[in-house]
């Protein structure tokens, strides 16, 4: 399994990633985003095509924002570049 914890030094990676990308944004105080998790974990395990991340909420504002993120969990699916 192979999920990218994002943060700001690693999210252009994000960007410019040549797979479809899942990103999870989610916060560790967050019941439902305990059930949806293993979920996302069972994608990244099942498909290495894709490139899964994970985005705390608390810890990675700025790029919560660039999304929109308004309530969590809330899942992000890009196409690939």
């Amino acid at each position: 399994m192979n999920i990218l914890k994002i943060n700001a030094s690693n999210f252009n990676e994000v960007l410019n990633s040549k797979k479809p990308v899942l990103l999870d944004f989610y916060a560790d105080w967050c019941g439902p985003c305990r059930m949806v998790s293993p979920l996302v974990d069972e994608i990244a395990e099942e498909h290495p095509e894709y490139l899964v991340g994970k985005v705390n909420v608390d810890e990675q504002m700025a790029i919560a924002q660039k999304f929109g993120v308004s309530s969590i969990p809330m899942l992000v699916v890009r196409a690939s570049a």
